[in-house]
């Protein structure tokens, strides 16, 4: 007869479907929580501004550059 022998699993065997459902409400509210942070601490660089937060729909007019062109240094 045969004996039984426990072989310990990578950690990459752990990685099943069920695990992963755990883990994806809580990644997703960190993930959207990251995301909004780097928005605003970028929301004063003048790139972010133009190609990002300008092409909001509800907050496009709030960060639209109104400054004539006159009042412009460069």
């Amino acid at each position: 007869m045969s004996k039984l022998a426990f072989t310990p699993l990578p950690p990459y065997a752990r990685l099943v479907p069920q695990a992963a459902r755990k883990w994806v409400p809580s990644l997703g509210i960190w993930g959207a929580g990251a995301g909004t942070a780097v928005l605003f601490l970028l929301s004063v660089t003048p790139l972010v501004k133009r190609e990002f937060l300008v092409k909001v729909p509800v907050l496009g007019s709030y960060y639209a550059d109104k400054t004539p062109d006159s009042d412009k240094p460069f």
